[in-house]
């Protein structure tokens, strides 16, 4: 691993933005554009759910086989195969619109998403040395945003009918595959498999699988509810839907200032830090929301530090382990995140039937309930 890390180059460095680019892209493309296509067909929406559930179980199935599968046949393989399949998955939906088949595609979707999620993670570990961790770890987590914000951009602009959003999202991804099996790009080596289940992996690591499902779950909601949320208190619509990218540009932005924090301070002094304030931040959103200009104001900060705590995380746990055992936990930490994907939206739809805020409040009991889980632990030592 240290041997690679002086290896590092900056084609490397590319090809590791490049694949957490491609999971961000590869989630944030299909999950809205299947979803649109299916209620096109006319099936229901218990069908839809079911078919994006296909996904997490996707996710499953990866996150078990992943860490002896890295040990076998590297990293580079398995990223250029899993963004390979990606590719003939994306053309596969539009090519056979069978139902029952989008669910096997569904399912392949989640396992190369979770290679993709777990390897680029490891793969940005093993460039950083523990001087700049931090910041390899908010530029990789930039790059995720990109890919999360490059998805609705492709669909803005090609609309969500017939081959074109598919084809667009193939070649962009099978582009990613080509550039990163150059032999210019140095991949790490893994000599043996990490021993245990999952379950062994979160109980290793507890803190980062709870700052794995606030993440997902927040996020998820978000872009679910905040639009939403916005017109419920009289914005319109088109304003309203910009409040997601704006928290976008913050969390991407921001990430390098917060990344050299991280590198130059107590992590988890500065991830307690960040939960603390996400959650009074989202408690003030209720009064911000009344004036455009402060609503983005916060919503760029906010978004800034909530994304920060995973990026401080990830930091963390790559400065913490090593080799095949560090796969084990981002394997879990991936298993997690579809998780709290799951929970985050049905969660706060519930808040928000309860009250007009309920987002607001359930962000900030989120983040708040994060912090003092921080901070117990790091009374416990």
């Amino acid at each position: 691993m240290s041997a690679v890390a002086q290896a590092a180059s900056l084609p490397a460095r590319a090809a590791v933005i490049a694949t957490a680019t491609m999971f961000g892209l590869t989630y944030s493309l299909s999950a809205a554009l299947i979803a649109l296509s299916l209620a096109g067909q006319g099936l229901s929406e218990a069908m839809i759910g079911a078919n994006a559930a296909m996904h997490a179980v996707g996710v499953l199935l990866a996150a078990m086989l992943l860490p002896r599968s890295v040990a076998r046949f590297g990293i580079r393989r398995l990223i250029i195969a899993a963004l390979a399949v990606a590719a003939a998955v994306l053309l596969g939906f539009p090519a056979l619109p069978l139902v029952w088949i989008w669910f096997l595609l569904r399912l392949l979707l989640g396992m190369c998403s979770e290679v993709l999620f777990v390897l680029s993670e490891a793969w940005t570990n093993s460039l950083s040395t523990e001087a700049t961790r931090a910041r390899a770890m908010a530029a990789y987590t930039a790059a995720l945003s990109v890919g999360f914000a490059l998805g609705p951009l492709i669909l803005s602009l090609v609309g969500t009918m017939g081959f074109a959003p598919y084809l667009i999202g193939a070649g962009i991804t099978l582009a990613a595959a080509c550039f990163i099996a150059s032999p210019r790009v140095p991949a790490p080596q893994f000599e043996k498999p990490a021993p245990g289940s999952p379950i062994r992996f979160m109980r290793m690591a507890p803190v980062a699988i709870a700052a794995t499902m606030l993440n997902a779950g927040i996020e998820t909601a978000g872009l679910s509810f905040l639009a939403i949320y916005a017109v419920n208190l009289g914005w319109p619509t088109a304003e309203a839907t910009q409040l997601m990218s704006v928290m976008m540009v913050g969390a991407i932005l921001l990430q390098l200032p917060i990344g050299w924090l991280g590198d130059k301070m107590d992590r988890m002094t500065l991830v307690a830090a960040l939960a603390l304030i996400a959650a009074a931040g989202a408690l003030v959103w209720p009064l911000a929301l009344g004036s455009q200009w402060a609503t983005y104001a916060l919503l760029f900060v906010w978004g800034g530090a909530f994304v920060g705590i995973y990026a401080l995380m990830l930091t963390v746990v790559g400065s913490r382990f090593q080799g095949a055992e560090l796969i084990g936990i981002y394997a879990a930490m991936g298993l997690m995140w579809g998780l709290g994907a799951f929970i985050g939206p049905l969660a706060a739809g519930l808040a928000m039937e309860w009250a007009a805020h309920g987002l607001a409040f359930f962000a900030a009991a989120m983040c708040g309930g994060f912090a003092l889980f921080v901070i117990a632990r790091r009374r416990r030592g």
